[in-house]
């Protein structure tokens, strides 16, 4: 299936899950996530999970982080819609997020740190594949800031749902995850 089709799917198939439901497979993913060590980790940027898109809930996740990684940082992203680049602005317990025109909470007054210092993505996702290509939500940010990034930055995505065999129309532009975590089982690319 193509990434269109593939976002229409995903996107229905997670607003048909409860809250209840959603909430005890954030804690199964949260199993799977502690799985992996990140001893080296300085930083993350995480994001902002959106209740009305079904997001999983990457507060739950962040915060583990952050308890296992003693001194980690934590950024968040914040976009320019009219350069279609994003940024990763250093966040603290009194940050103030305020949201942006796609209805995203981000960072306000926020000091942006370069994406090099990153050392775990987070990556919001829709669905993914076997080879650890992601469909997003079509805007490519998330892609073109990854290609900033140091070789070994750790990218992990979070899926309520099992891998599809093969995104139809991945490209060269597409950056594929190091993990992506579902309920049942963690994927290594």
């Amino acid at each position: 299936m193509t990434k269109k089709e593939l976002r229409k799917i995903y996107r229905d198939k997670r607003l048909q899950l409860s809250p209840s439901e959603r909430s005890k497979l954030d804690d199964l993913l949260l199993i799977q996530l502690q799985r992996l060590a990140f001893d080296e980790a300085h930083l993350v940027l995480s994001y902002w999970p959106i209740e009305k898109l079904g997001e999983m809930n990457t507060h739950v996740y962040t915060r583990y982080l952050e308890h296992a990684i003693p001194g980690l940082q934590v950024a968040f992203p914040q976009i320019d819609a009219a350069t279609s680049e994003m940024k990763a602005l250093l966040t603290d317990d009194d940050t103030e997020f305020v949201e942006n025109q796609y209805g995203i909470p981000e960072p306000v007054d926020a000091h942006e740190v370069d994406a090099t210092e990153i050392d775990i993505v987070l990556v919001p996702l829709l669905a993914f594949d076997e080879q650890g290509y992601r469909v997003g939500y079509g805007k490519g940010y998330y892609d073109r800031f990854l290609t900033k990034c140091r070789e070994d930055v750790i990218t992990v995505g979070f899926s309520y749902f099992e891998a599809i065999d093969k995104i139809e129309d991945a490209n060269q532009y597409d950056v594929p995850l190091n993990y992506c975590i579902t309920p049942g089982k963690l994927y290594e690319f």
